[in-house]
């Protein structure tokens, strides 16, 4: 488990200047002593918070990037059972792809400022660079070339009742993968959403044992430039649609979240889970951070500290657990196959 260095606030300004790759990317910040004059946060590392947060510390913790408490003490602060080991297991995770876990933090930090359509393009710029990163690139080369998945005739299944469009993600074969393929479908079938005033319902569910497993893993380095891959995240992609609608939009989840998964849902409404349902988000093991929309979608739900942990860590969330962040409405019984209530 990496080593993370825990200073007091004072010590801040001492930090801010270490060469970002040579150390820790993480620096621990102790926030359970009294209270005393702080350095400057302006630096690159990602800093993490040890708490219980002594009274006079609550603002620091909402400026740092994460802070972990063995007590809930609501957001901004991420509740564990040992904080130093939180912190540990996170400096790890950093540690493990620093380029893209510092790039995540730096993201965070701002995006939340920014309208969403400007966001999404922020995010698809940070995760571009990152596709051509070292990084990226022996997760690529680990994993070794594997062929293209077969195609599906019809990705995602699109019903009509009444005022209401039914929406089904159907590449069960695959876990519901969000690759080109159900992309294109998924983004013309909300198309007939924003031309149809008429329709005042959408519904989004998945078909099989998943909701979404996430991006399809077989086509990931496949897009033939950077360039290419910005423009097809930011302009072909599912995110803006679902905003643009997100006060009609109802999504129901079940089994595995991944990814694309939970950052698409994140953009609606209204999001129903099944007791089944896990969450997570592991594109920062991969070398990247979540470029379907998950650094805009997610923290507007559950904050930017909080989604730092969710995505630098890889760790599952429980469906109790996102349900009282807010990152689903409502835990409920969902059929898993169609998405549909169950009815007794």
């Amino acid at each position: 488990m990496a080593d993370v260095p825990i200073v007091r606030p004072a010590g801040l300004s001492r930090r801010r200047d270490d060469p970002l790759l040579a150390v820790s990317p993480v620096l621990g910040v102790d926030l359970r002593g009294p209270v005393t004059d702080v350095g400057p946060l302006d630096g690159d590392r990602i800093l993490a918070g040890v708490g219980p947060v002594a009274p006079g510390w609550e603002t620091l913790a909402a400026q740092l990037d994460v802070t972990f408490v063995p007590r809930d003490a609501g957001p901004p602060t991420v509740t564990v059972e040992d904080p130093e080991r939180a912190l540990a297991e996170l400096g790890a995770a950093a540690a493990a792809a620093p380029r893209a876990a510092t790039t995540l933090a730096g993201l965070l930090r701002w995006s939340g400022t920014l309208p969403v359509h400007a966001a999404l393009d922020a995010e698809s710029f940070a995760y571009s660079t990152l596709l051509g990163g070292t990084e990226f690139r022996a997760w690529l080369d680990g994993r070794g070339a594997r062929p293209l998945p077969p195609d599906v005739a019809e990705p995602v299944r699109v019903e009509r009742h009444g005022t209401e469009l039914r929406l089904t993600l159907d590449r069960p074969q695959r876990r519901n993968a969000y690759g080109r393929r159900l992309r294109d479908a998924l983004v013309d079938a909300l198309d007939i959403a924003l031309l149809d005033g008429s329709i005042e319902r959408v519904l989004l569910t998945g078909a099989g044992p998943a909701f979404c497993s996430g991006g399809d893993l077989d086509e990931f380095g496949t897009t033939p430039d950077l360039v290419t891959a910005h423009l097809v995240r930011t302009r072909g992609g599912a995110a803006r649609p679902l905003h643009a609608l997100r006060d009609r939009v109802e999504v129901r989840l079940h089994g595995a979240c991944v990814g694309a998964g939970i950052e698409l849902p994140a953009f609606a409404g209204r999001v129903v889970a099944a007791p089944d349902t896990t969450i997570r988000l592991p594109e920062v093991a991969m070398g990247l951070i979540p470029g379907a929309g998950g650094t805009v979608s997610i923290p507007r739900r559950i904050g930017r500290h909080r989604t730092l942990h969710l995505a630098l860590t890889g760790t599952p969330l429980p469906v109790a657990t996102a349900r009282e962040w807010g990152l689903v409405d409502e835990v409920s019984g969902v059929d898993e196959v169609s998405g549909v209530d169950e009815v007794s």
